[in-house]
């Protein structure tokens, strides 16, 4: 986020009817049909989806799974979120192919452990994870109201309340900070798939209440009208996969801190907890989120480095944002003596290897509450103490 006091500063989010997000839950539901079957599995699963068609592509290891029941949970993820359209549905009209083969010896030899060795990272990379106090789950306002807009409407849509609103949607929300703190919401977008019975009048009247609901009202206070768009470009009935090609990993930002902190690039979905562009990830945000939750640091970058087939990260770096040296030593410190950082030791610290990655693909992997499965264990608090001085 920008060193200045006072600025503009938008994110956006995109729902699970998304084609890019279509394909991350598949994607998902494919590493936890491996993981349900041997918490060891080795995935790496990329998906596309297209007007009436599902392709799935990628290296796996583990239990044998028949073809046509993953092609069976395939048309269960299409269903749950929502399409039976004439250009895009869960029924066979739509085409899957399945395109999973055996993961590389040579990568598995050097990421698996072996005699003395440690296992290794899946793959060489830098991670990054952050927290801020902006909100009570310690995410950056803009992305974490963008994500509450179209969960709130999935969860309508779903249950039969929201109606003539389709799966594919989008929002972006605008805040202006006042001294580095979030003080009013400034613009807010949504464009939502619509059924050809509602016209754009009906559209924004439908959609209003889902951005008041989910914002607090003392962020809309002063809040100008016509600083709301829904649909901007006016129709919008044809979407989804029929409307979009879309792709596994293409919603890196919204997935993270919407811009608000780095990226170091690697998607998570479809990729099993050995690959450290997820569960590093996960790491670092867990960490970041620890030391904010202490009241030690009002926001807190980590950035984690690794090699491939290398168990021990090159790099770990942190920064507090308040140009305190001691202060950020001491976290440092705190760091290397409280986190195993190693690929086994992050799977074996969060609980990672389960079945529990399908519900990551939308609203975003942080600023979740962490669940009795195992579920978003990266968001538990449950280390803010090794801070405290």
């Amino acid at each position: 986020m920008s060193n200045l006091k006072n600025f503009l500063f938008t994110s956006e989010s995109v729902s699970e009817g998304h084609p890019d997000k279509v394909s991350d839950r598949i994607s998902d539901m494919v590493v936890d049909s491996y993981l349900a079957g041997d918490p060891f599995s080795r995935v790496a699963c990329e998906t596309l989806t297209t007007t009436n068609k599902v392709v799935l592509a990628g290296e796996v290891r583990g239990p044998e799974i028949k073809e046509e029941d993953l092609i069976q949970k395939v048309r269960e993820c299409i269903k749950d979120i929502g399409y039976d359209q004439e250009g895009f549905t869960w029924r066979e009209a739509t085409k899957i192919e399945s395109h999973l083969h055996s993961q590389s010896v040579d990568i598995a030899m050097g990421v698996d452990s072996k005699d003395n060795k440690d296992e290794g990272a899946g793959d060489q990379g830098i991670m990054f994870g952050y927290a801020c106090n902006e909100t009570e789950e310690l995410m950056p306002a803009p992305i974490h109201y963008s994500h509450k807009i179209l969960r709130l409407m999935a969860e309508d849509r779903k249950a039969g309340i929201l109606k003539n609103i389709e799966p594919d949607s989008k929002s972006q929300v605008t805040f202006e900070y006042t001294d580095g703190k979030p003080t009013k919401v400034k613009s807010v977008v949504i464009s939502s798939q619509h059924s050809a019975d509602i016209d754009q009048a009906k559209v924004r009247e439908l959609l209003t209440p889902y951005m008041i609901k989910s914002i607090p009202e003392t962020f809309l206070k002063d809040f100008d009208e016509k600083e709301f768009y829904v649909n901007p470009t006016g129709n919008f009935v044809i979407g989804g996969p029929d409307g979009d090609c879309g792709l596994t990993g293409r919603k890196i930002i919204v997935d993270t801190y919407g811009g608000a902190a780095p990226h170091g690039g690697g998607a998570f979905s479809g990729k099993d907890p050995t690959k450290v562009d997820r569960s590093a990830a996960y790491a670092a945000r867990y960490i970041a989120k620890n030391v904010v939750a202490s009241k030690i640091s009002e926001k807190c970058l980590i950035q984690l480095a690794y090699a491939i087939g290398v168990s021990k990260p090159l790099s770990i770096y942190v920064d507090l944002f308040d140009n305190d040296l001691e202060k950020n030593k001491f976290v440092s410190e705190k760091i290397s003596q409280n986190f195993d950082l190693s690929p086994r030791g992050i799977r074996e610290m969060l609980g990672l290897n389960k079945p529990i990655y399908e519900k990551t693909s939308a609203y975003g992997h942080f600023g979740r509450m962490p669940e009795a499965d195992g579920s978003f264990s990266w968001e538990k608090t449950d280390k803010k103490g090794v801070f405290s001085k």
